[in-house]
């Protein structure tokens, strides 16, 4: 007989957390099946000529987890490992955290399994656009909107918009979110979702009667997220300790100037591991995850915060700035050790949250200010906060399980007042 596999499963994970929300918020479990399973899985077979005149064959996915509350909305990622499983759970993730920020939207999810650093870019871009090609009957404005997520950025949004535009015979600029501004992006898109995690720790913080100067913080992993959360913090006053990315990770114990650090980080192929400073110290993943700081920050990939990193953090808050960092098993043994975790649900909500911003700019044909942009990010997660707040009060429960009781009691309300079809 084969022995079970302890491989840690995204999709399981998500499902686990959902049913033990369901129980803690006496929430009626008659719908739970069609809000755990995603409503479509698609895998797709992307041919695409090299540089070197071969031809290479990328498996891409695209899982629609739920449109009851509005069009699917959700990231593309360009990543190695990436699998259905892992889709399966990021789709599921932003169907609840458009509903945290009650924006009208559902979940999905989509990414091919690449690794875009040993791509040219003119590879990138046949790719991209073979990869548009293949879910352009499931994508649109008002249907599925894609946006940028691991490994992808602006120029792959416009490559996106120019394929399906050039496949609907027309400028169809709501088919994605986080473009260039140029092609009716969003100001203020682009540092959304770290903007989102240095809001979500300040109403943390205030709750327990503290303020963001001053405090030390720890991020992991120095990508779009995680440079633009070290630079909101640095400069709103906080002491950003340590710092890391795919080659390792950098610690000063009187704080890091991220100013010069994002400077070195933006020459092409410049890596941490090879910058220095007075002050900095070069250390391991798991030396810095384990660090003594207020907030840890963990801004990578899934399944970081295991149970053996969660008996030996030194912090006293995590906020999630990447999707599903922290298992099940770790996140029982915070809960024990009295460490509060704000989820990636609601921490990393800015990115979607602008999106929907951006969304509307380009369906009314408008275009708003920064300062509006961001002015009304804060606003409506300050409001999110509070509804979290008071089910944590309400229940005794964590933020995490608070988060997910706010997000299924909209879905299963929408799903009842729907009924079933036919």
């Amino acid at each position: 007989m084969a022995c079970k596999s302890t491989m840690y499963d995204p999709y399981e994970n998500a499902v686990k957390v959902m049913e033990e929300a369901m129980e803690i918020g006496h929430i009626n479990k008659a719908m739970f099946e069609i809000i755990k399973n995603p409503q479509r899985e698609t895998k797709v077979y992307l041919p695409v000529e090299m540089d070197d005149g071969s031809v290479k064959v990328f498996e891409g996915y695209r899982v629609q987890h739920s449109n009851i509350r509005g069009p699917f909305k959700g990231g593309i990622r360009f990543h190695q490992d990436i699998s259905l499983s892992e889709v399966k759970a990021l789709s599921v993730w932003m169907s609840l955290k458009c509903a945290v920020a009650n924006i009208p939207y559902g979940g999905a999810k989509g990414g091919i399994k690449v690794d875009p650093s040993t791509l040219s870019k003119r590879e990138l871009k046949a790719l991209t656009r073979r990869y548009t090609f293949a879910i352009a009957p499931l994508i649109g404005p008002d249907t599925d909107i894609p946006a940028p997520d691991v490994n992808t950025n602006s120029q792959t949004m416009a490559w996106v918009l120019d394929t399906y535009s050039q496949l609907n015979g027309k400028p169809t600029p709501g088919v994605v979110t986080g473009k260039p501004v140029e092609l009716g992006g969003s100001r203020g898109r682009n540092s959304a979702t770290g903007r989102g995690v240095v809001i979500s720790s300040s109403l943390l913080l205030k709750d327990y009667g503290k303020e963001l100067k001053g405090t030390k913080v720890i991020i992991q992993g120095m990508g779009n997220v995680g440079a633009n959360a070290a630079r909101i913090f640095y400069h709103r006053g906080a002491e950003v300790r340590g710092v890391s990315d795919v080659s390792g990770a950098i610690y000063c114990p009187d704080g890091l100037d991220i100013e010069d650090i994002s400077a070195f980080l933006e020459t092409p192929g410049s890596l941490l591991k090879d910058y220095d400073a007075k002050g900095v110290v070069h250390i391991t993943n798991k030396e810095l995850l384990t660090s003594e700081c207020d907030i840890l920050v963990p801004a990578a990939l899934e399944n970081t915060i295991t149970e053996e990193i969660a008996k030996e953090v030194r912090c006293k808050y995590i906020v999630e700035a990447a999707n599903g960092p922290t298992t099940t098993e770790a996140d029982l043994i915070l809960e024990e050790r009295g460490i509060p975790v704000i989820p990636d649900i609601f921490a990393n909500s800015g990115g979607v949250i602008v999106s929907y911003f951006e969304w509307v700019q380009n369906i009314q044909e408008l275009t708003w200010e920064r300062d509006q942009v961001n002015s009304m990010l804060e606003g409506l997660m300050t409001k999110s906060y509070r509804e979290i707040a008071s089910v944590v009060s309400e229940f005794g429960c964590t933020y995490r399980m608070a988060a997910y009781i706010v997000a299924l009691r909209k879905l299963v309300y929408a799903e009842e007042i729907k009924g079933i079809f036919p």
